[in-house]
């Protein structure tokens, strides 16, 4: 597929021109659009996966980018300090939860990020892994295919009572698609004081009444296992857990615990505190897994990419 967008490229190629930039890093698994400005020199991820800390500063050091466009890899101020020919990191997402901001900002490197292009695709996701779990589809599909014919008996997500921790783009748009179901919407987020698309309640009255407790929040060192044993098994019994947002919001063996209780009926997860995971919890057939990919839908990804190169390229301009 051929990625075409408009950036005003002549206009940005003038002045890249001037100021003689080359070296662009992107650090994310992958990167579809290929039409960029003549004047950069781009330098990939060479390992096709999350870098880590080491493998970033390594990249930068190597390359030595003016811009780069990012992942969730950690840029640490460690990295960035010594990195003084880095001027814009554009994520290419929406979390920023992994980039050292206030260092950043003195360093005077500007940072940002795609908001907008990943609220569909991570809002279907979350979607899905709830009917996933409560119709138990990756069980059968797993069953059918070792020559074991099983029918489980499932549950709706109609009539579900559904808690959204973080009601900002994405939490807001799964209310907009769970009320579709006939959903009662719970939000929780300390930032909104109403909604249209839900009732605003306390965490407390979203855990003990919600059938399904949806996350959609950044990670932060505050909230660092905001999901933990206490408020695991102050869900209600037989309620089911969806992370779409970030590892490190959930205490995993915690989880493990209350799942093999039955206290928590099933749980899916797209991030993990660590990943690619390898955890305990691959184990169990109430939980459903997958590998971080809320915001890898075509139609997403490509926003996404255009969203991140557009925001370099401004930037870049500037400096």
């Amino acid at each position: 597929m051929e990625c075409r967008f408009n950036l005003g490229l002549e206009t940005y190629g003038n002045h890249l021109e001037n100021r003689k930039v080359k070296n662009i890093l992107i650090t994310t698994e992958e990167f579809m659009i290929t039409n960029f400005p003549e004047d950069f020199v781009i330098r990939k991820n060479p390992y096709g996966r999350k870098l880590t800390e080491a493998e970033a500063d390594d990249l930068i050091q190597r390359h030595k980018p003016l811009g780069m466009i990012a992942g969730i890899e950690p840029l640490t101020r460690k990295i960035m300090e010594k990195a003084p020919f880095l001027k814009v990191i554009s994520r290419c997402g929406i979390g920023l939860d992994s980039v050292d901001l206030k260092a950043a900002a003195e360093l005077g490197i500007k940072v940002t990020n795609t908001p907008d292009a990943p609220t569909s695709a991570v809002a279907e996701l979350a979607v899905a892994l709830m009917l996933s779990v409560l119709r138990k589809i990756c069980l059968v599909d797993k069953k059918i295919k070792v020559g074991e014919w099983v029918r489980p008996m499932g549950s709706l997500l109609a009539g579900k009572a559904v808690g959204i921790i973080g009601c900002g783009r994405i939490g807001s748009y799964v209310a907009r698609l769970t009320t579709a179901f006939g959903c009662k919407v719970l939000g929780y987020d300390p930032y909104i004081k109403n909604s249209s698309f839900f009732a605003v309640c306390g965490l407390g009255t979203l855990l003990r009444e919600a059938d399904i407790v949806s996350l959609h929040i950044p990670h932060t060192g505050e909230n660092h296992h905001l999901i933990n044993r206490e408020k695991i098994f102050a869900m209600k019994s037989g309620s089911v857990l969806i992370n779409t947002a970030r590892g490190g919001l959930i205490d995993e063996g915690a989880l493990y615990e209350a799942l093999l209780k039955g206290h928590i009926s099933g749980a899916a997860l797209d991030c993990f505190e660590n990943e690619p995971y390898s955890g305990q919890l691959a184990n169990l057939d109430n939980v459903v897994l997958t590998s971080h990919v809320g915001s890898n839908a075509k139609e997403a990804r490509i926003i996404m990419e255009r969203q991140a190169l557009d925001n370099l390229i401004k930037d870049l301009v500037q400096k």
